[in-house]
This record gives structure tokens, C-alpha cells and sequence, in this order.
């Protein structure tokens, strides 16, 4: 991502703020890990978005039309002992030269300068709640702003993420370009699992082997923690455990995407341990295809955020009645959701910096339209545990989804994780080689 990209960013916020206004941005805090050791640090989406700054212990400060500077950067100042410990920082200078800000102090003079830059403003546009610790923070910066001023009335606080997270909804062409290398490198790293897969391996091998494909082609890091759950463990959404045998006999449903330079992909497929579908299981499987591709075929501006969850809900219904699994009406068991007992979530969310990513699904309680530039997954699935009450046995144990990343286009939609085959044929003829 370019420096005039992140510029372009700021400028716009700032247009929608208008004069008299002041965005205060602040830098995810470090996270202990057990004692003395941190979590690996990954920067705020919204932080990041506006700055491209990626160390903690930061706060970015947008003031519109301010003569002396418009972008104030507080950051850590350059420290050679530090440093020998902990990494480079830029300091105050490689802020201004290296991230465009126009001005920059050290982070620990926020206390006493923030204050008096909220004496020339009427709005605070910041996100309440995020970070109790700055929200603390920023009842005493305005308790300061009121004792030098004698102002008694209450400024106005503007929710910031209303403007920042409508803003990240629609992908410019960078952005579009690293999520569309993100799906590529998760996509391959998905193919060579496929190929790797055998009876006898631990869940935890396939997720470490996914980790390192796409490490090694310039992934930053992971996008969430992969779940890969063999046969019942795949009728878990959000398995993590990743820590049992994968048997000959057996599904694995492997959800994983990595993150390059904090945007994300989110893909998910589900394949034979042993290479070859069971009846049952290709029988389950097509069904979700199906719906899958109904859903994708909705993706396009002008329709509704729902479209493409009410077009799988059809199939599945329907194809659920079929297997057996379902009896009743078509319309009246959609009505009363009964696919739910096996198809309990939504088709899809939006996808971009985070993986679950901001934006409203309703404005003013009616479904957002779809728009170029909106990225989401489509993501269908059946799960069936085994031990369900009435149920037959031969369709116990089996849980399935499928999900790719779908941006919306003018003409239409374009699927980035397309690399990834999905019909049963193509992943059998893949495993098999």
C-alpha cells in the first residue's frame, strides 16, 4: 500500500468531518502472552487503515484545515537501548518522513498536548468503548480542556466508526490487488493440503503444513485460527483444537486464510481423508455446491445483502426434503427455519482488513445493497453430529462447508479464491496424483 493511498484516506475522513472537528485514532495496545512475553503485534485495522503504522504505543490526530498540521502522529521516540531490545522504531522523524504525518511527538507528551488541541474543537470523532483505558483518558483530557477554558457545556462526541468502517466497506484497486494475493497464496497452500492429505495424520499437521505454505509465499500472518476438524469435528463451526487423527473413512473440513499486510482471504473446503467420497458424503456435498453456487450467482449491485443467503436456504431446503432429512412443505419449513438444525449460520460476512470485517448489513433496518467494491465470503454448510435424533446413521457424522471470497464487480461478481477446486471430481482427480 502506497503513502498517497494512505493519504487519500485521511483526506476523505476528514472532508466528512468538516471544520471545527478532531479524529482521535488510537494504536492497539500490546497484549501479554504469560509474563514478560507478548502476543505477536498486529495493528489496529482502523489505526492502520489511516496511518500504515504498525508499531504500538500510537495515537494518530486528525484536525481538518488546521494551518499548523492536519495529521499529528504520537508515537514512541527513537531509543538506541530499546531498540537493541525490542526492534527499530521510527521515532519522530521517520514519522513525518516515512508515514506522512505532518507533525509528530513522543507518545508520552499526549497528556499534555492532546488537551489543547481539543480546545479549538467543537467535535470529537472518536469510538467510544474500544479501549476503557483511553476512554478513561479522554474524560480527563476534557476535564482539562473545561478548567482552562471555563467551557461548561458538553462537546459533541461523533461516533467514528460510522464514517471509518462505511469508508472500508468499498475496496479501492490496492486493496483489491492484496486480497486477491491473499486468496491466491491461501488458495495454493489449500491444493497442496489436498494433495498431502492421507489416514493417519493429526489435524494439527495439515494446519501447521497450511501455516508454512503460505508463510513461504509472503504471507504476514494468519487471518484467524484455522480449523480443520476431521469427521464429527467438522459439525463444530469454530473447532480449534485441531489435535486428533484424521481416519480412512472420514471428511476434513479445513477453514483457513492467510493476511497479507492486514488484509485477509477466508476460504474453506472439505475433502475426503482417503481421497474418495462416500455416497452419503458426495450426496451431502453436492447439495452444499449447489447452494454455494446459487448464493454466488446472487452476488452482484443491486441486489441485497440476504439475496444470497435466501437463495442457499431454497436449495438446501429443498434439498434436504429430497435426502429425507426434512419433511414438510417447501415454503412453510423455510418459514420456520427448520434447515437450521443442520445449517445453523449465515452464507456469508463481509471480508477485508478484518476477517469478520466492518460495514452495516441494514440501513435503516432495510438489507445494504451491493455495491463494486464490497468484498464477502459465500460460505454454505451442513453439519450433521453424530448421536442426532432422528436421523439415519448413514448421514452421522459429517459436516461440510464451502466458502470463497466474492468481490462485487460492475458487470457482476468476481470469486478470488476461484483457484481452489471444489467439485468432487476435481478434488478426487487431485488427491489421486
Amino acid at each position: 500500500m502506497t503513502a498517497t493511498e494512505f493519504k487519500r484516506r485521511r483526506k476523505q475522513l476528514m472532508r466528512m468531518m468538516g471544520k471545527n472537528a478532531i479524529a482521535i485514532i488510537p494504536a492497539a495496545p500490546q497484549r501479554i502472552r504469560n509474563r514478560d512475553v507478548h502476543h505477536p503485534y498486529r495493528p489496529d485495522s482502523d489505526f492502520y487503515y489511516l496511518t500504515g503504522f504498525t508499531e504500538p504505543e500510537a495515537v494518530a490526530i486528525l484536525i481538518p484545515g488546521r494551518k499548523a498540521a492536519e495529521y499529528i502522529l504520537f508515537c514512541r521516540p527513537r531509543d538506541s537501548k530499546r531498540e537493541q531490545w525490542d526492534g527499530r522504531r521510527a521515532g519522530q522523524e521517520g514519522a513525518i518522513r516515512d508515514f506522512g504525518a505532518d507533525d509528530s511527538f513522543p507518545f508520552t507528551d499526549v497528556d499534555e498536548i492532546l488537551p489543547r488541541m481539543l480546545e479549538q474543537c467543537e467535535r470529537i470523532f472518536y469510538a467510544m468503548g474500544c479501549d476503557p483505558g483511553l476512554d478513561q483518558q479522554m474524560s480527563e483530557w476534557i476535564a482539562k480542556v473545561r478548567a482552562r477554558s471555563g467551557i461548561q457545556g458538553a462537546l459533541e462526541f461523533v461516533a467514528l466508526d460510522h464514517y471509518l468502517h462505511d469508508m472500508r466497506l468499498y475496496k479501492s484497486r490496492s486493496e483489491i490487488a492484496l486480497m486477491r494475493r491473499a486468496a491466491k497464496v491461501s488458495a495454493q497452500a489449500h491444493i497442496n493440503l489436498m494433495k498431502k492429505c492421507r489416514p493417519g495424520l493429526r489435524e494439527y499437521q495439515l494446519h501447521a503444513q497450511f501455516e508454512y505454505e503460505t508463510a513461504s509465499k509472503g504471507a504476514t500472518g494468519q487471518a484467524y485460527p484455522a480449523i480443520v476438524g476431521g469427521g464429527d469435528n467438522g459439525c463444530i463451526l469454530h473447532y480449534i483444537e485441531n489435535r486428533d487423527e484424521l481416519s480412512d473413512g472420514d471428511l476434513v473440513m479445513i477453514d483457513a486464510g492467510c493476511e497479507i499486510d492486514c488484509y485477509a482471504s477466508d476460504i474453506t473446503r472439505t475433502w475426503p481423508v482417503n481421497g474418495i467420497y462416500s455416497e452419503p458424503q458426495r450426496q451431502l456435498y453436492g447439495l452444499v455446491l449447489k447452494a454455494q453456487l446459487a448464493a454466488i450467482a446472487k452476488v452482484k449491485p443491486g441486489n441485497k445483502w440476504h439475496h444470497p443467503h435466501q437463495a442457499a436456504v431454497r436449495v438446501i431446503t429443498r434439498g434436504l426434503v429430497e435426502l429425507g432429512l426434512l419433511k414438510g412443505q417447501m415454503a412453510a419449513l423455510i418459514k420456520k427455519q427448520a434447515y437450521t438444525k443442520f445449517y445453523m449460520h449465515k452464507t456469508g460476512h463481509w471480508l477485508g482488513m478484518d476477517v469478520h470485517d466492518v460495514g452495516d448489513y441494514k440501513i435503516d433496518g432495510e438489507w445494504r445493497i451491493l455495491e463494486p467494491g464490497m468484498v464477502l465470503t459465500v460460505e454454505p454448510g451442513l453439519y450433521i453430529p453424530r448421536g442426532i435424533k432422528g436421523v439415519n446413521k448413514r448421514w452421522q457424522g459429517i459436516g461440510i462447508r464451502i466458502e470463497d471470497d466474492v468481490l462485487v464487480t460492475k458487470e457482476g461478481h468476481e470469486v478470488l479464491s476461484k483457484d481452489v477446486p471444489k467439485t468432487p471430481h476435481e478434488i478426487e482427480a487431485l488427491m489421486k496424483n
